[in-house]
């Protein structure tokens, strides 16, 4: 979706807007649909709303409980999970965990946001932080004003963009960039969020629906997502060496490990599968730069989007040449 701002000339955030519109219409079976202000505020009605893209293929789901439901379904059929078993390194057809080796026909290493901890791999998929907050159950009065009743997920078009859903239990659930990276590709394991990460994402939070202005937040979380120098998540098997690999999913992880499951599954099994020859298959990405120029770049790529963004919410008529010119450093599509 795209706020509106005192301006009545199109914003630069609508433009993107409907230039994916126009990229989606493209492939069929998309559903997509370019709603007008009064179509996007009857379907949630997120304030100062001037457009808005409806994409009927989307649902929300608990990822945890989605990963529990696939674990207990694999050990039915045979498999045994260990859990707590840390990998040191990753050898052709040879892992070295903490109390000796595994030996095994083929690896696959899917471990996203955390890659950057193996040895070799600090510059392949750096670890961006991702946060969100959820508010206090919400009384059906506000739903109401909201027309948010069908569980519709929501994004915006921001540079440094937000992500919110209705939960379960009546909260909203809002996320984003908080400290985007740290340096050396650092990772945190207790999940702790900054403050001002919260105070930011309320200030979205407020924007997007003041109705919700008096309402508690009652949980904060982050998390790391796994980030290619490309923007693009990629699959794929090395044949010499038994090492598979999947990620780079750049926070949409959740539905896209189901189709790089499938296709690692067709990979290994040597089946020429129309999965087995999508694009993404064994593509190659350059690294990112070595410290200290990697935490320089992100850092002032970040803070040129986040400044896109503020000129943007003041009136700027198009698209910032901060960003632009972050998009084309970033290698971002």
């Amino acid at each position: 979706m795209e706020e509106n701002s005192k301006s009545p000339a199109p914003r630069p955030r609508s433009e993107r807007l409907r230039a994916h519109a126009a990229a989606n219409s493209a492939w069929e079976h998309t559903g997509t649909k370019l709603l007008d202000a009064d179509e996007a505020r009857s379907q949630i009605n997120v304030a100062g709303t001037r457009a808005a893209l409806w994409h009927p293929h989307a649902a929300r789901i608990h990822p945890a409980k989605l990963v529990r439901g696939l674990a207990e379904a694999v050990e039915r059929l045979g498999v045994e999970i260990f859990e707590d078993t840390t990998v040191k390194t990753i050898r052709p057809r040879q892992l070295e965990l903490d109390g000796g080796t595994v030996n095994a026909q083929y690896i696959v290493r899917a471990t996203e946001g955390f890659t950057a901890q193996l040895p070799g791999h600090k510059r392949l998929w750096p670890p961006m932080n991702s946060s969100m907050i959820a508010t206090e159950p919400l009384p059906d009065r506000l739903w109401d004003e909201l027309n948010w009743s069908q569980g519709e997920v929501l994004g915006d078009y921001a540079h440094v963009y937000m992500y919110a859903q209705r939960t379960a239990d009546n909260r909203i659930a809002i996320g984003g960039r908080g400290v985007p990276y740290k340096y050396g590709s650092r990772t945190d394991a207790d999940g702790q969020t900054p403050q001002r990460t919260i105070t930011g994402l309320q200030e979205v939070l407020h924007r997007m629906f003041p109705q919700a202005r008096h309402a508690k937040i009652d949980h904060a979380w982050s998390g790391v997502l796994g980030v290619p120098r490309d923007w693009a998540a990629t699959v794929g098997l090395d044949p010499l060496t038994g090492i598979g690999w999947a990620g780079g999913y750049v926070g949409t992880g959740v539905a896209t490990t189901n189709l790089s499951g499938r296709t690692l599954r067709d990979l290994i099994l040597g089946q020429e599968t129309e999965l087995a020859r999508l694009p993404w298959v064994n593509h190659e990405v350059r690294k990112w730069e070595p410290e200290p120029l990697r935490w320089l770049a992100t850092k002032g790529l970040y803070a040129a989007y986040g400044q896109a963004d503020r000129n943007e919410f003041k009136g700027r008529e198009s698209s910032s040449p901060l960003a632009l010119i972050a998009d084309r450093i970033t290698g971002k599509p």
